[in-house]
């Protein structure tokens, strides 16, 4: 059986998506595809549009056989870190042969000749150089590349060729002793840009239809369904944009459920009103003066997105305070990071399976390396959660970040959603 892995967030599950998953059959018919997916919060630090339960659905009805929730010590990190984890998990599955990616860039020769540069050893400490002197990760990466290789640095311009750099370089650091390894599928991204913000075609960016909903928020706070307080011509590219399974589950949205990140402002303000700069520094994320200059603009900060504004600096971009800011939320504390890092995953947790992602599961159970979580129960309960983090053994530890995140994406919402970690089960809709 083969099995192709894609790590991804769904956020909202849209045409290319869906496009990327046909493609992946044309190319590989007998495949099943196993989605690594985030949960209640995105690489960026924002809460998820829909529950991870009804991402995970809407997956499997857009051609997916089995969806694993990506735990959110990983997916809520860098792009660097997002695809460790990811790459991670699908190894230790022990079943998984392809990972496909998406990428602006046709010419997987290219990015895998800039992976191999940025491993390079000469690179790496230039690159560490430039950190050190300020320079965000981003950028020190762009110009160290340009700078120590002859390869076209625009390549690093595009976030999906990034992120699909990143998967190529985890590919290669993964290989066991014999040179096996995961072996990748690049699918040339079309249509809209990652960070188009306009609903312009039916493959629209997930951003666009995330931040039409959310202006739509903004001016209006009627009960009713925001896509029907749409303009016309808004709402009919909306539907081209998303498969009807995906717009039914936008259209039902109302202002009181989409989240809102701002409702996180106040327990922030009160978190830090009692922090102590050590208290502080525990947090990952948190160092090199960081901690003081969040104390200094959290006093005048008017709220959560003001604050993210005030702190971003060329140094410390938007999506990494952001993320901080949730790492501080929720007590991330740095060392469990450093450990998490070195094991990878501890578990693989179902969200959802297909009709044909049922058999896959038995293959998992008999491969893996880590454990398939179907009841959190048996695993992590509310009791013992509440006896505090070093009570509980790593696999534990990381779990509890996970259902903590389900809980403080409810805080985000006027209107939370019912489902929870502890009284959930997989959905197995039928595709």
């Amino acid at each position: 059986m083969k099995v192709t892995g894609i790590i991804t967030e769904y956020n909202p599950f849209h045409n290319g998506h869906r496009y990327q998953i046909r493609k992946i059959r044309k190319q590989r018919p007998d495949t099943r595809i196993v989605a690594v997916m985030s949960g209640s919060f995105t690489q960026r630090g924002e809460a998820a549009l829909l529950d991870k339960w009804q991402r995970a659905e809407l997956a499997i009805q857009g051609g997916c056989d089995l969806v694993l929730e990506l735990p959110f010590v990983f997916a809520c990190r860098s792009a660097q870190d997002f695809a460790r984890g990811g790459v991670s998990l699908l190894r230790q599955l022990g079943v998984v042969d392809t990972l496909a990616f998406g990428a602006e860039s046709d010419s997987l020769t290219a990015l895998q000749a800039c992976a191999a540069a940025i491993d390079d050893e000469r690179l790496q400490n230039q690159l560490h150089t430039a950190i050190a002197q300020g320079k965000s990760y981003a950028t020190a990466l762009t110009s160290c590349t340009a700078e120590q290789t002859e390869l076209d640095a625009a390549i690093l311009h595009q976030p999906n060729n990034i992120l699909a750099i990143e998967y190529l370089r985890c590919l290669r650091q993964t290989a066991d002793s014999d040179g096996n390894q995961l072996q990748p599928l690049l699918i040339p991204r079309t249509g809209a840009g990652y960070h188009d913000t306009t609903l312009q075609t039916n493959t629209a960016s997930a951003s666009a239809i995330r931040q039409t909903l959310r202006k739509i928020a903004d001016l209006h706070h009627a009960p009713a369904a925001l896509t029907a307080q749409l303009p016309a011509a808004e709402r009919l590219a909306m539907q081209a944009a998303l498969p009807a399974a995906s717009y039914d589950a936008i259209q039902e949205l109302t202002v009181r459920e989409l989240p809102q990140m701002e409702r996180l402002w106040l327990p922030l303000r009160s978190l830090l009103l009692r922090a102590s700069l050590p208290e502080l520094r525990q947090i990952h994320g948190i160092n090199e003066g960081l901690e003081n200059r969040l104390l200094d603009q959290s006093s005048c900060a008017t709220g959560y997105a003001d604050l993210i504004r005030a702190v971003t600096t060329k140094r410390y971009p938007s999506s990494r305070i952001s993320r901080t800011l949730l790492y501080l939320l929720l007590n991330v504390q740095a060392d469990d990071i450093r450990k998490f890092d070195q094991t990878g995953p501890l578990y693989a947790r179902l969200l959802a399976a297909g009709p044909q992602g049922r058999p896959l599961l038995r293959q998992i159970k008999e491969h893996s390396r880590i454990p398939l979580i179907t009841k959190t129960s048996l695993y992590l309960t509310t009791t013992k959660r509440r006896e505090g983090m070093l009570s509980l053994t790593p696999c534990q530890r990381m779990l509890a970040y996970d259902t903590i995140a389900t809980e403080l994406r409810h805080l985000c919402q006027p209107q939370p959603d019912s489902r929870n970690d502890f009284q959930q089960s997989p959905l197995f809709p039928q595709q």
